[in-house]
């Protein structure tokens, strides 16, 4: 297994690569295919990297009772839970046409099998990957069956434990070598008390050779972009053209200028993250040249004395003298001319001084 891996054609993940962010429609789209198109461009035109829906074969998903039960909320498309569901299910003939409009687009498309019979669709799609909802982490058939097809995963974590999660790991892992886990609570809006984001230090604990990222369900961009702060190297949000419109998701979801803010906060941070070597670096050198600090002498010292540490203070110096951090070489040292009351000590001073550089 590997911390890097191409999750979709010419795109890699992991390591030193660019956050991979998803773009989650999810059923945002209202079961209209041309809302569907706009979302799939806006999430273009804002920098993501992939436009994801959701697929469910419902008689596969759902029990008939479950389809049956009377459905009453504020955000129903019908008067059952099926007649609902039917309303934003796409067929596979418009998921084809939505799939090949991304690739007009410019965008890697995807959806999330919400069960066995729809992840056997998106394999014949050819989907990038395969991205696996929190509610099914917990289903290792579904696991099995998905990890065998070879393609890369993005697994969310919602709703499970971290005995469930190394669980997870393993039946994947047996399978397929390319996959990530994201840390995922499964609250639709997020509070910020129950985001976790802790819990990305403890999966790169756990979980060492894989790729760790966040599907974030909070209002706003500020957690997700701290998530990548952590090391998320994918992350997904919900995304919608109008956050009033009715479904349970929008409210947790972002427009297109959050999108868009999000996608300049990431690419902002992961400038700013670095290579974690510590050193003077030459925007420093400046000030380093302004405002470095060097030895300098507290009282007149005669050619030939021996330095203590009594006599040696630390100024902002002109010429530039000693570095501070090497003051403890100077002691027991001579001096080879003299040196006056605040003056400067330099390296040709100093008999025999291992000078740093």
């Amino acid at each position: 297994m590997s911390l890097k891996f191409e999750l979709g054609p010419g795109r890699m993940i992991g390591g030193s690569n660019p956050c991979f962010i998803i773009a989650e429609i999810g059923q945002n789209h209202q079961g209209d295919i041309e809302i569907a198109k706009k979302m799939i461009k806006m999430a273009k035109d804002c920098g993501a990297d992939c436009a994801k829906f959701q697929k469910s074969e419902l008689e596969y998903k759902f029990n008939k009772r479950a389809l049956e039960r009377p459905y009453t909320s504020k955000h129903s498309w019908g008067k059952t839970y099926g007649d609902h569901k039917r309303h934003l299910e796409f067929s596979h003939e418009q998921y084809r046409e939505l799939q090949k409009y991304a690739k007009e687009v410019g965008i890697f498309f995807t959806a999330s099998g919400m069960d066995e019979m729809a992840v056997e669709f998106l394999d014949e799609l050819d989907v990038p990957f395969f991205k696996v909802a929190s509610c099914d982490a917990n289903n290792f058939p579904y696991l099995e069956l998905t990890a065998r097809k070879g393609r890369p995963m993005v697994i969310s974590s919602g709703m499970q434990s971290m005995v469930t999660m190394r669980r997870v790991y393993q039946t994947v892992k047996e399978h397929n070598q390319n996959f990530t886990i994201l840390q995922c609570t499964s609250a639709y809006p997020l509070d910020p008390e129950d985001v976790n984001l802790c819990v990305i230090a403890e999966y790169q604990k756990e979980f060492p050779d894989i790729p760790i990222g966040y599907s974030g369900h909070e209002r706003g961009i500020s957690i997700t972009v701290a998530a990548v702060a952590m090391g998320a190297k994918v992350v997904e949000r919900h995304v919608t053209l109008d956050k009033s419109w009715k479904g349970n998701d929008h409210e947790a979801s972002l427009e297109p200028s959050e999108l868009t803010e999000l996608v300049r906060a990431i690419r902002l941070v992961e400038r700013a993250q670095g290579t974690g070597i510590k050193q003077m670096l030459p925007c420093e050198k400046a000030c380093h040249v302004k405002l470095g600090k060097s030895v300098v002498a507290k009282v007149a010292i005669p050619k030939g004395t021996v330095l203590s540490m009594d006599m040696l203070g630390v100024k902002v110096g002109e010429p530039r003298g000693v570095s501070p951090e090497d003051m403890g070489q100077l002691v027991g040292k001579a001096v080879t001319e003299d040196v006056e009351e605040d003056g400067s000590i330099t390296p040709r001073m100093v008999d025999v001084y291992n000078n740093k550089g």
